[in-house]
């Protein structure tokens, strides 16, 4: 037996370190969470990406009272970036999120299935994507899904 060690490793920010475009990218998701549907859970989320181009897609969480139904913001958004422009890799994906008090003090970290695409995504155009989580303490900057989603699955697994 042996152990297997993985690492990652997560720089942490204060909004003004962050220079003026990703200041910027981050001011996007913020203010997408004002259109997220989110009756149930009163916990909006807003997200941004920024493509190969420089133009800026946003998304947010769309809820159902069918719960299983509703849609994260960070797959709204990647979802239609790749579908509205199929030719631009993502460069970077910002998420924010809020309550009914207001934006959440600390960085939430996006879902399993939301790594799951983002890994997807990364694959797709074969580079990695950088990924500014929002809070208002500090700025979780991940280089990289393959960070936040260790011994990950993709299609090299279905190739052997």
């Amino acid at each position: 037996m042996k152990d297997l060690q993985i690492t990652a490793i997560i720089k942490v920010y204060q909004y003004d370190e962050l220079n003026a475009d990703d200041q910027k990218l981050i001011k996007t998701a913020m203010e997408a969470t004002a259109r997220s549907y989110a009756p149930y859970s009163h916990f909006s989320v807003g997200a941004a990406a920024l493509l190969n181009n420089g133009t800026i897609v946003t998304g947010t969480n769309q809820e159902n009272a069918a719960y299983p139904s509703g849609l994260c913001a960070e797959r709204t958004t990647l979802f239609y970036a790749n579908s509205q422009y199929p030719d631009q890799a993502v460069k970077a994906l910002a998420v924010a999120a809020k309550t009914e008090k207001g934006f959440i003090q600390t960085p939430i970290p996006p879902c399993g299935a939301c790594r799951q695409v983002i890994l997807e995504t990364e694959k797709r155009y074969g580079q990695p994507i950088r990924i500014l989580l929002y809070g208002k303490e500090c700025i979780y900057e991940v280089k990289s899904i393959s960070d936040l989603l260790p011994l990950s699955f993709d299609a090299s697994a279905m190739e052997e």
